[in-house]
Order: C-alpha cells, then sequence, then structure tokens
C-alpha cells in the first residue's frame, strides 16, 4: 500500500465498542482493496502480538472485529493495545495465495445464464469470458461458513439480487449479485444469480482451517466442461483431489 492510501486508512480509523466483548476497528466507509489490506494486515498483528484476552478477529470489508473475553481484558485497555499496532505498515505479513477454482458453466449447472446474458445485453459465452477473465480479492466470509465475498465483477455483469430467491441453492453454486462473485458453500436458500458450479468444496470440517479461503486470497475461475466437472466431482469425493494455491515468490499483497 502506497503512503498516501496508508495515511488516508489512518486518518479515518476509529476503534468503536461492541458491546462488552468486542471492539470494532473501521477503517473507512467503503468498500476498497486498500482498506481491505489494511484490515487483513491489521488482524496478523494482532494474531501475532498475542495480546491476552483477545479470542478472535473477524475481517469485513472495511473493518475489523476483535472479539474478547472481558475477564482478561477491557475495551480500553485492548484498544490502547491496538492503537500503535494499526499506525504501522498496512501490508499483510503473509503472501497473497492465488486460487484458480475450476468452474462449469454449462446450462445444466448455471440456471441463470441465460437470463443473466439477456439483462446485460451479452451472448452467454461473452457472460462466461467476462467472469472468468478478472482476479477477484477476497473480502469477507460470511452468510454461510466459508462464503467468500469476492469482488469487484465488471461493470458489464453487475445486477440487483435476484426478486425471487431460492428456496434452495446448491452447494459449489458460482454466483453474482451487484459488484460481487461468489461460491455457495452449502445448500441453502439465495438470492444471487447462478451462473455456474464448481466441484471444489469451500468448506470442509474435515480441513484446518475449514474454510478454503481467508480475506485476502485472490481466485480466477477457470471454465471447464461437463465431463471435467464430474470427473472432479468424482474424485475430490473419493478424496482423490486435493485443490492447492499458488503462491507468488516477491508477492506484495498490494492490490
Amino acid at each position: 500500500m502506497n503512503s498516501g492510501a496508508r495515511q488516508e486508512c489512518l486518518n479515518q480509523l476509529r476503534i468503536l465498542p461492541c458491546g462488552d466483548t468486542a471492539l470494532a476497528v473501521e477503517f473507512g466507509v467503503r468498500i476498497d482493496r486498500r482498506l481491505s489490506s489494511a484490515v487483513v494486515a491489521l488482524g496478523q498483528k494482532i494474531n501475532t502480538a498475542k495480546i491476552a484476552g483477545v479470542v478472535e478477529c473477524v475481517p469485513t470489508y472495511r473493518s475489523l472485529l476483535v472479539h474478547y473475553n472481558p475477564l482478561e481484558t477491557s475495551g480500553d485497555a485492548l484498544s490502547a493495545q491496538i492503537l500503535p499496532l494499526s499506525q504501522g505498515e498496512s501490508q499483510s505479513q503473509e503472501p497473497a495465495r492465488i486460487w484458480r477454482i475450476p468452474a462449469c458453466y454449462e446450462s445444466s449447472l448455471a440456471p441463470d445464464l441465460d437470463e443473466v446474458a439477456a439483462q446485460c445485453g451479452l451472448s452467454t459465452q461473452e457472460v462466461i469470458t467476462r467472469h472468468s477473465a478478472d482476479r477477484y480479492h477476497v473480502y469477507m466470509l460470511g452468510f454461510l461458513p466459508g462464503f467468500p465475498y469476492m469482488g469487484e465483477l465488471c461493470p458489464e455483469l453487475q445486477l440487483p439480487r435476484r426478486q425471487d430467491p431460492r428456496v434452495r441453492v446448491p452447494a459449489g453454486a458460482v454466483a453474482i449479485a451487484t459488484d460481487m462473485t461468489s461460491v455457495y458453500t452449502y445448500e441453502s436458500p439465495g438470492g444471487w444469480h447462478l451462473i455456474g458450479r464448481t466441484p471444489i468444496k469451500f468448506f470442509d470440517l474435515a480441513n484446518t482451517p475449514p474454510a478454503l479461503l481467508r480475506p485476502g486470497d485472490q481466485v480466477f475461475f477457470e471454465p471447464i466442461p461437463l465431463a471435467e466437472f464430474e470427473r472432479l466431482d468424482a474424485a475430490i469425493q473419493r478424496g482423490d483431489f486435493t485443490l492447492r494455491p499458488v503462491i507468488p515468490k516477491g508477492d506484495n499483497n498490494d492490490p
């Protein structure tokens, strides 16, 4: 993060109480990759510092929620320890992991693809090409365990959520809404537009940690045919395939 962006984060920084067991460290008022980088970096610093009483740090779009044990520390004491950590380098201490997610955009797995294409004035292939062309930044996890909010979707594909949410969206559904894209980690209700599906499990309690992605990660979607989807799905169910991230050497994680 350059010095100007870092100073902007510091100028807007606020530490707010959230009841008597958490603090919210706010870096700004918008969704921005630089703010997200600062949020992730502070969470890593707090975890590294092993501050007494801190239970968990939860990154969001523009703030970090710090849960603490009120029997071990107080909000005021914790604020005093967090503030100097926020003043330093606002860059992730860990290199950005890049994930290449295989995704099948066949109509049988993409119930909204044709409708999205029509609303956007594009062909279905143009929707696929645009969606798979960008590198998405993982801002936060939420809604479902491991459900990643990733952006930014190209302007040509930005649509509001569906007016009639589905009662059931299958796990692995690749979806878009507003300027975000995501993957449903479990079967659940949902109002995003479904344009494909991946066989990759984005949340698995057998793994440590169970969530595949973490805030600050970068994601590409790679189109695959239906036969490859079925092959990978079968291999994953047997436990014969594990997706690994790429960690570029010298990546400074600066968007």
